[in-house]
């Protein structure tokens, strides 16, 4: 439940940067200050394995916010699911400690939009998540790609995606939900 204020606070702030005039580009890299609280902390007294991707989480609303896709997915009753996402660990955060993170749209397949996300202090990154995160419609069915850069202008100037995360996404992929997938341990 902590994790509702913090959301709202980073919208809060997004917001109030937008009206500023400091809207961000698609391909922009979005930052915000967070610091690891006790409620983020697990019994190893370091932040906990899974808070990452909730903390990751207000990243992506920045950066949906300050981009200006949140206003429009507002308008046209559209909303982002996360399909898939991994993450990956090379240092701990420690309690009180102040960290940036540091989220980018890093490209786009036929199907999904896919992120990065970096918790960083001092430059250095600390752990990273990769996000495929797809765009549907309240009233059913995903948004096509087309359409939501009609809408917010076609992302310029990102990297194109490395083979590795598209093999990820495949890899990792689940049945579509018309199709069976059966918990079979065999």
């Amino acid at each position: 439940m902590n994790v509702i204020w913090r959301t709202l606070l980073v919208i809060l702030r997004a917001r109030r940067q937008v009206r500023r005039g400091h809207r961000m580009p698609l391909h922009g890299v979005g930052r915000i200050r967070l610091t690891t609280l006790p409620t983020d902390i697990d019994v190893l007294q370091h932040m906990n394995n899974g808070r990452y991707l909730s903390l990751f989480d207000l990243g992506r609303w920045d950066l949906l916010t300050r981009t200006g896709l949140l206003g429009v997915m507002k308008e046209r009753g559209w909303y982002a699911v996360v399909s898939s996402e991994t993450v990956t660990f090379r240092r701990s955060l420690e309690l009180w400690q102040r960290f940036d993170v540091e989220s980018r749209l890093i490209g786009h397949d036929d199907r999904a939009v896919f992120m990065e996300h970096r918790a960083v202090i001092d430059g250095e990154v600390y752990a990273r998540a990769i996000v495929r995160a797809r765009m549907l419609r309240r009233s059913g069915g995903m948004v096509p790609h087309d359409e939501v850069f009609a809408a917010v202008g076609t992302p310029s100037g990102l990297p194109d995606i490395d083979e590795w995360i598209h093999e990820w996404a495949a890899a990792s992929a689940l049945p579509s939900t018309k199709k069976p997938a059966p918990s079979d341990w065999h």
